[in-house]
């Protein structure tokens, strides 16, 4: 497999997904797995979308191989216009740390870092200063300005979150991948990153794009894509918590 970067012809293309196999196992054999069967997808720039579909549908298998935290079996992965499916493991760092943000469920703090130094470590790790007004504008966002020097463990879930959150914010990712980010979150709580979340969209032309199970969280989205073994099968344009029920009724949810 070549390394050269190729473009995508794509534009206003966040991330898409070409042919994309993910199987665990001898794929001639009848007990391999499939988590993701031939998925054809794009999401657009500058917009919120969620995945969505039952335990085991491969949601988080998109996810992460759209983010380059795992490989395809075979099929192409853009990044904007890099096809990172293509990368060397050292370009695939590179592209990572300058051009993708993440969130995850379990909030990765470092927990002997202040939240300020939560924040900025991706840039610290890239050996670059923040954007002072910059990093302002998203610690005044995600409302962290007085909680800037407690570390992780003086923190409710909520704020632990929102520091996630402002560090994958902090260096104006391309894209930001969340998975379960409210997952371990009260509703009240996890209303409050959502709405961050979207606000950074609206705001600031962020793109996001994140599994959750959850109708509420999917319905900040502006668009959800639903899987089910491993396959696209659905998808709605300004979903609702009602509406996505629905679609995932007949997924057997």
């Amino acid at each position: 497999m070549t390394s050269t970067v190729q473009s995508s012809t794509a534009t206003g293309v966040a991330a898409r997904a070409i042919d994309a196999y993910k199987i665990y196992g001898n794929e001639a054999d009848d007990t391999a797995v499939r988590a993701l069967n031939g998925i054809n997808v794009e999401f657009a720039e500058g917009a919120f979308s969620a995945i969505m579909g039952p335990s085991g549908s491969g949601k988080s298998t998109l996810l992460h191989c759209l983010a380059g935290l795992d490989t395809l079996t075979r099929g192409r992965i853009f990044l904007g216009d890099v096809e990172i499916s293509s990368l060397s493991e050292k370009q695939l760092t590179l592209v990572r740390r300058e051009r993708i943000g993440f969130v995850f469920q379990a909030y990765n703090l470092i927990p002997t870092l202040t939240a300020l130094e939560n924040i900025t470590l991706p840039v610290a790790l890239a050996g670059q200063k923040p954007d002072q007004q910059w990093l302002d504008t998203v610690v005044d966002t995600v409302r962290l300005r007085d909680r800037l020097h407690h570390r992780p463990t003086e923190l409710s879930g909520g704020q632990q979150q929102r520091v996630a959150v402002a560090r994958a914010l902090v260096s104006r990712p391309h894209v930001i991948f969340a998975d379960e980010p409210t997952g371990n979150l009260d509703s009240r709580a996890g209303a409050e990153i959502l709405n961050f979340m979207r606000d950074a969209v609206r705001q600031f032309g962020q793109t996001i794009i994140m599994v959750t199970h959850d109708p509420v969280a999917a319905g900040y989205a502006n668009r959800a894509v639903f899987l089910n073994d491993g396959r696209i099968v659905d998808e709605m344009n300004g979903p609702t918590p009602e509406g996505i029920l629905d679609r995932m009724k007949s997924f057997g949810e």
